[in-house]
């Protein structure tokens, strides 16, 4: 994953000029749980049909022109790249929403994640 080369993709969009803002979101494979649990690293798996249908939905979104997607599969461990979004758009109301929207679209409808304990325990 490479959010620069995704903002480089992006800037070569045609419609560019009507973007005045690209945000962008990088997840990582952290140390602990929610619950504060050490881990040694998750297993991660996308439903990449549900991924498009949220990309789909999120580029209908006000002001939005481009919403591009990365992903890591299978085992990961800490400090891995999960996810990548960038989204392009006019103005900085619509696109971070449509930022925020798309991850957790994503994290809720579109992957299965099982944490790896150090315990040797999942969750």
């Amino acid at each position: 994953m490479d959010l620069n080369k995704m903002i480089d993709r992006m800037k070569r969009h045609p419609e560019y000029t009507k973007m005045g803002m690209i945000a962008s979101h990088l997840g990582v494979v952290r140390g602990t749980s929610r619950d504060g649990r050490n881990i040694s690293g998750i297993e991660v798996v996308y439903d990449l049909d549900s991924v498009m249908r949220i990309i789909m939905d999120a580029k209908s979104l006000p002001g939005i022109v481009e919403v591009l997607v990365e992903t890591n599969e299978g085992h990961l461990k800490v400090g891995d790249e999960i996810l990548a979004v960038a989204v392009g758009g006019d103005i900085r109301e619509n696109v971070f929403s449509a930022l925020i929207e798309t991850v957790n679209r994503i994290k809720k409808e579109a992957v299965k994640k099982t944490e790896r304990m150090i315990n040797n325990t999942s969750s």
